[in-house]
């Protein structure tokens, strides 16, 4: 061993990573990540601000269903109003709403998909 030199020690500069990389390709790479996650949240906002309507029953019920996915509007048709199968009108409602969820889940995983370019990132929807 050289002079100065101790086992397990590199000769070179300090601050540079294994392959001779600086800590500067590092940085950049937690910047794009942080800028990546500050889009990743003005997206969803603007996401939650969305809106999508479905019908079920050709038109007998229609649901609005936001970004946050709550329901915010529920219509039905006195035409659908019937005592006696009232089972029909609860099918109809659920059928409603679970297709506004799955479309709000649809937009959100386009939207996203948009910026994360297809990468399947742990935790996103």
């Amino acid at each position: 061993m050289g002079k100065g030199m101790r086992a397990g020690k590199k000769p070179g500069n300090p601050n540079k990573g294994a392959g001779g990389q600086g800590g500067s390709g590092q940085a950049q790479q937690i910047r794009q990540i942080q800028a990546m996650q500050r889009k990743m949240v003005e997206m969803q906002s603007e996401i939650d601000e969305k809106e999508v309507e479905t019908t079920a029953g050709g038109g007998a019920v229609s649901v609005k269903v936001n970004g946050k996915k709550e329901l915010t509007s529920l219509q039905i048709s006195p035409d659908v109003l019937d005592p006696d199968d009232v089972e029909m009108l609860q099918d109809l409602i659920i059928v409603a709403v679970n297709e506004g969820i799955r479309q709000v889940d649809e937009l959100s995983r386009n939207e996203m998909d948009k910026l994360t370019g297809g990468l399947s990132l742990p935790g996103l929807m």
